[in-house]
């Protein structure tokens, strides 16, 4: 569980990995998006025939859902396949990954893009129809191939990118509020290595975007997609996912989020994190924080309000439906280190651009409170 068999990275990767694919089974399907189907299959047609490989496709859909699942569960029968290969972003790959565990076969994971280390993980998240997230599902094992290959991830668009560094930020932001006072070694571990991720993300996140497939773009990709599975795998659930997340799972019950990217509304979540820390805690280093993060979101394109997640006419019953599941039973906010409620989260929600402020705990929260009603008038 905690990384997969083996890695293979490179410019060229894929060509390089027939003999590692081949090893797996010899009646392939490939899942995936439509996107992802066109740019992968094409490389992969000269493996499939060098090696013989019998390949059928499928496309997993809009999400990961049981419904989907069901019906590319048909597919592996119905081809009588001996391994998955999955390609695409996070939610291709999580199908991929769970619809292997599901018919206890093999899997292979070939990112299209930095967005997520959906390849990495041994996790899947499931979806509603709708596109509600409704559960995870944590996997026995990591992939058994992970082919990361930077001229497949080169023809994904910035944007992307750009949500695969927010993604990858929260490692720290949410490791280290849950699990910064642990005392096992690997957990401490994953703790350093997202202190890590997070500098390496600040300092060569700006670069990378302006040299796409350039030396620097491809360590950020190595962090995004890699580096941030290292520390889920190092540090299991507590490490990977807090309240950021958990804002995340609330947005996708709200259909006018549907349009924004896993990493984009995981990215506001940091925010939101930070801003309970300010409320609740009183903590003026999470008020700073908040704004250094602000400027480098700006400076990348990263969302920061509401209003950039398309949200900006959302209704404060919506809100509030939002913030109701993402405090619910079991969510991953109750690992932060205070009780949160919904109408704390609420505010938090709708006050993430506050300026920094030097006063208490007391006063924060009222500041916030009072963004609430300004909504509800609204």
């Amino acid at each position: 569980m905690m990384a997969p068999a083996q890695v293979v990275r490179g410019a060229d990767a894929l060509s390089q990995s027939g003999d590692a694919i081949a090893r797996l089974g010899k009646r392939p399907l490939l899942v995936g998006g439509d996107r992802s189907l066109k740019v992968v299959r094409p490389l992969l047609k000269p493996i499939l025939k060098q090696h013989g490989l019998q390949a059928a496709d499928t496309t997993y859909g809009a999400d990961c859902s049981e419904v989907s699942l069901a019906r590319i569960g048909r597919a592996v029968t119905d081809h009588e396949a001996d391994f998955i290969i999955g390609m695409g972003g996070g939610k291709a790959l999580d199908a991929a990954k769970l619809l292997a565990y599901q018919h206890s076969l093999p899997v292979v994971t070939i990112p299209t893009s930095g967005a997520t280390c959906a390849a990495w993980t041994a996790l899947s998240n499931v979806y509603s129809e709708a596109g509600a997230f409704l559960y995870d599902v944590a996997l026995p094992r990591c992939p058994d191939l992970l082919i990361l290959d930077y001229g497949v991830l080169a023809t994904s668009d910035r944007r992307t990118l750009v949500a695969g560094i927010g993604d990858a930020l929260a490692k720290w932001y949410e490791s280290s509020v849950s699990s910064g006072h642990s005392e096992q070694t690997l957990i401490i571990a994953a703790v350093q290595q997202a202190r890590v991720l997070r500098d390496l993300l600040f300092q060569k996140s700006a670069a990378a975007l302006a040299t796409p497939g350039g030396a620097d773009w491809q360590e950020v990709v190595d962090a995004t997609v890699l580096l941030a599975g290292v520390i889920g795998g190092l540090g299991g659930a507590q490490c990977r996912t807090v309240a950021a997340h958990a804002v995340h799972n609330g947005l996708t019950h709200l259909p006018q989020s549907h349009g924004m990217l896993h990493g984009e509304k995981v990215a506001y979540g940091i925010l939101v994190q930070l801003r309970l820390e300010e409320m609740v805690q009183g903590n003026r280093l999470a008020s700073t924080t908040r704004q250094q993060l602000l400027q480098f979101y700006e400076a990348i394109g990263l969302p920061m309000t509401l209003a950039d997640l398309g949200l900006g006419d959302i209704r404060l019953t919506e809100l509030q439906q939002a913030a109701e599941v993402a405090c619910r039973p079991g969510s991953d906010i109750h690992r932060l280190p205070f009780p949160v409620s919904p109408a704390q989260l609420m505010a938090a929600m709708v006050s993430t651009t506050v300026p920094t402020v030097e006063m208490g705990g007391r006063e924060l929260t009222s500041t916030a409170h009072e963004a609430v009603d300004l909504t509800e008038e609204k």
